[in-house]
């Protein structure tokens, strides 16, 4: 593949070769919803008051502590949390008529939903690399000393993965963060047919994922989180992770061990809360959308849907 090169430090994204990079028509900007400048919610107004004074940052100690994730799950698994989920509806303006079901037992069921295969279709084109999730994407590529910039916030890949040998393997690549929002599709999916290695589990605490927090915590290395290995043809080999959350106490996962798996073959899903996935690309093997690379330059989240193309790749798999 010819490829183009993007590059970063803290300073901002630099992009040599554009013409490589897909860029959207007309018609797929005016679909674009863009979370900068949009009010802020009454969820951001609690986090900022918790994340950006001395005092709510020491209420935080117990909020982002495992056992404060377990009692809010157990809590949300009961049948009188389901009396939560018709306001919630209404207050996020969350359509179910694309749910298998339309009636929850609990307020993590109606959370962990599951939506009709026509609802999110997937984009099978062999050089389309698809979006996991419903989320939020952000873009951001890493240095050839494997280190990248999150809003300001530096972090090494070594940090991420816990795993200095693996980290030098996506050094000069590219990392992609899906950020879930509480009214997202929390259900996640493979981007890629692979071979998947055994997942690693990563202890540590639950911070929100919502970038109030990261002015504050560097929760990209201090968050719990699970990832895994997909070998693949087109894309080389790529990593997966999963990060928990403020309240989401569990990464449920499908498979744990190695499995041949497909593209748009569920993955698994979080329980409640916001939560977010980070994917990692080799340095030469997928290129984002033009918009995704744009948009997080200039400090915006870009929402996109499970299944949808997010990037181009053509590449032999060429490592082991």
């Amino acid at each position: 593949m010819e490829s183009g090169k993007i590059k970063a430090d803290c300073t901002g994204i630099h992009i040599s070769n554009k013409n490589r990079v897909t860029k959207r028509g007309k018609n797929d900007k005016n679909e674009e919803r863009r979370t900068r400048n949009a009010p802020a919610s009454a969820q951001e107004r609690v986090l900022s008051a918790l994340y950006d004074h001395a005092l709510g940052r020491c209420l935080l100690r117990p909020l982002v502590s495992p056992w404060f994730s377990d009692l809010g799950g157990r809590l949300l698994n009961t049948r009188l949390s389901s009396f939560a989920v018709a306001p919630f509806v209404r207050a996020n303006q969350i359509d179910l008529t694309m749910c298998e079901r339309r009636h929850f037992t609990s307020y993590n069921d109606f959370f962990t939903r599951r939506l009709r295969p026509e609802a999110r279709p997937v984009d099978v084109s062999p050089e389309a690399f698809i979006s996991p999730c419903d989320a939020r994407l952000s873009v951001y590529p890493i240095t050839q000393e494997g280190t990248f910039c999150i809003k300001h916030t530096q972090y090494t890949l070594p940090q991420l993965l816990d795993d200095t040998l693996l980290a030098q393997r996506f050094e000069g690549g590219m990392l992609w963060i899906y950020r879930l929002c509480v009214d997202d599709y929390h259900r996640y999916i493979y981007p890629v047919d692979a071979k998947k290695s055994r997942n690693v589990r990563i202890s540590g605490i639950f911070h929100t994922v919502n970038p109030i927090a990261n002015d504050h915590y560097p929760i990209y290395k201090e968050n719990t989180r699970e990832y895994c290995l997909l070998k693949t043809e087109r894309f080389d080999t790529l990593l997966m992770m999963e990060v928990g959350a403020l309240l989401v106490g569990k990464i449920e996962n499908r498979t744990l061990g190695q499995k041949i798996v497909h593209r748009g073959e569920e993955k698994g899903n979080f329980a409640f809360g916001g939560s977010t996935i980070i994917v990692l690309t080799r340095e030469g093997t997928v290129l984002p959308e033009m918009r995704f690379v744009e948009h997080t330059r200039e400090g915006i989240e870009t929402k996109v849907k499970m299944g949808e193309r997010v990037g181009t790749g053509d590449v032999d798999i060429r490592e082991q």
